[in-house]
C-alpha cells in the first residue's frame, strides 16, 4: 500500500510495531500494514455464488522451481487489489458490492484477487497493550472454519496464497538483520500451521545493502536503508514466491512520464532477472498502478504504463520464466468513491483498461491451453480475436 495514505485509509489499516531486540539489546519496530494478506483464487474466472456448502472441487497451487502449477500445469496469474472486501462482506448493506467485484473480476477472466485478512478496525484494533498484539487473532486466521462450507481456511483450495506482511520496513535497522530474523520465524510459524498454501512476504521489491550489485536499480538511495532486500529476503526457505511492488509516482518527485515507464521496465525486468537466475521462485508484482493526481496526468498513459508491465510478464511466461503474473491496484465498483485512493478505478468505466486486462487474461490462458477447457473464457477471448 502506498506510504502517503490518505486518511480515510490510514483510519482503517492496523499499523504493525512488532517489537524485537536486536543483536545490540535495543527494541526495533517493523513496520507494515496488516497482518496477513490473502490472494483469492477464483479458478480462471469460472465463479459461481451458491448458497449451499459444498466441497471444493479444485486443487492447491504448486509451486515448481519458478512456475506456479495446478493439477500438473503451469499457471499464471492476471489479477487485481481489493482490499475492502472482507469490511464489506460483514455489512448487510454493502455485501453486494463484494459479488459484484468478484463477478466482475471473472467476467474480464481474472484470476486470483488480493486482500486484507485482518481485522479491519481502528488502527489498534488488534492491540492488547504498548507493544503487545493478539497473538490469538493472527493464529485464528489461518485455522478458522468457514460457516457456509465448513472448510478451515488452511484447507481451502479457493485460497490462492497467505502474504505475511504488506511492505515490511525496519528502518531502525538498516542493515536488514532485524527483518529477516523476523521473516524467516514467522514464514516457519505460517508453515507450521498451514503446510497446504503458498507464502509470500509482501515487499516492495527495493534492494538492501546485502544486494550491492543490484543498488542501481533502486529508485534512489533511500531504498536501501530501509531495512528490507528482495533477494535476501525472499531467498528464506519457507516463502514460496516472491513480491514486488511498483509506484515509481511515490519514488520520483521529478520524473515525467516516459522516465517513469523507462524505469519500471527495468525495474520488472530486474526482478524476474533474479528469480530465473538466483532465487529460483516464482515473481508476482502484487501491486501495480499509476496516480491520476499527477500534473502532467492523461488517461491514456495508464493504459501505456499497465502495458509495459504486462507485455514484459506475458514474454516471461512465454518462455516458461519466473515472471508469474501481476495484480493491478485497485478495482472497486460503483458507490464506493471514498476508496478511491487515485490509484483505483472502477474497470467498466475505463474502456482501454477494461479491454487491456482481458487481453492480458486472455493471452495467459493461451499459454496455459485453458480458452478451449473454460467456457466463459472461449466465449471471452473469441470475441477478441
Amino acid at each position: 500500500m502506498k506510504r502517503d495514505m490518505r486518511s480515510h485509509l490510514s483510519s482503517r489499516f492496523l499499523s504493525i510495531y512488532r517489537k524485537m531486540v536486536g543483536g545490540n539489546g535495543l527494541l526495533y519496530p517493523i513496520l507494515g500494514f496488516a497482518s496477513c494478506v490473502a490472494f483469492i483464487y477464483m479458478s480462471f474466472g469460472d465463479l459461481k455464488f451458491s448458497s449451499f456448502p459444498e466441497e471444493p472441487r479444485i486443487s492447491f497451487v504448486e509451486r515448481n522451481g519458478t512456475q506456479f502449477f495446478l493439477d500438473g500445469k503451469p499457471l499464471y496469474v492476471n489479477g487485481w487489489n481489493s482490499y475492502w472486501l472482507m469490511a464489506h462482506s460483514v455489512d448487510e448493506n454493502s455485501r453486494s458490492r463484494v459479488s459484484a467485484m468478484l463477478q466482475a473480476g471473472a467476467k474480464m477472466g481474472l484470476t486470483v484477487c488480493r486482500t486484507w485478512a485482518f481485522n479491519d478496525g481502528g488502527y489498534d484494533a488488534l492491540q492488547i497493550s504498548p507493544g503487545q498484539f493478539d497473538e490469538q487473532v493472527f493464529q485464528t486466521v489461518l485455522t478458522r472454519k468457514n460457516t457456509i462450507t465448513g472448510i478451515e481456511y488452511r484447507n481451502d483450495p479457493t485460497i490462492f496464497a497467505w502474504e505475511l506482511m504488506n511492505e515490511p520496513r525496519c528502518m531502525s535497522d538498516p542493515s536488514g538483520d532485524t527483518l529477516q530474523d523476523w521473516l524467516v520465524e514467522m514464514s516457519a510459524f505460517i508453515k507450521s500451521i498451514d503446510k497446504n498454501h503458498l507464502l509470500t512476504i509482501g515487499l516492495e521489491g527495493f534492494y538492501g545493502p546485502k544486494s550491492p550489485k543490484k543498488s542501481t536499480v533502486n529508485p534512489e538511495e533511500w531504498a536501501s536503508a530501509l531495512g528490507s532486500d528482495f533477494v535476501r529476503n525472499s531467498n528464506i526457505t519457507n516463502v514460496d514466491f516472491t513480491s514486488v511492488h511498483i509506484y515509481p509516482d511515490h519514488w520520483f518527485h521529478d520524473l515525467g512520464f516516459e522516465g517513469k515507464k523507462n524505469y519500471v521496465s527495468k525495474w520488472v525486468h530486474s526482478h524476474i532477472e533474479d528469480c530465473d537466475k538466483e532465487l529460483k521462485k516464482p515473481v508476482m508484482f502484487t501491486e501495480y498502478g499509476l496516480s491520476n493526481q499527477n500534473k502532467d496526468f492523461e488517461p491514456s498513459q495508464r493504459e501505456q504504463f499497465y502495458s509495459t508491465i504486462l507485455d514484459i510478464i506475458y514474454k516471461s511466461a512465454k518462455k516458461k520464466g519466473s515472471g508469474a503474473g501481476a495484480l493491478i491496484w485497485q478495482f472497486f465498483v460503483e458507490g464506493m468513491e471514498e476508496y478511491n485512493d487515485d490509484f483505483g478505478l472502477v474497470p467498466w468505466e475505463s474502456p482501454s483498461i477494461y479491454k487491456l486486462t482481458v487481453k492480458q487474461s486472455c493471452r495467459l490462458a493461451r499459454i496455459q491451453g485453458l480458452i478451449r477447457e473454460k467456457r466463459n473464457l472461449k466465449q471471452l477471448c473469441s470475441e477478441r480475436e
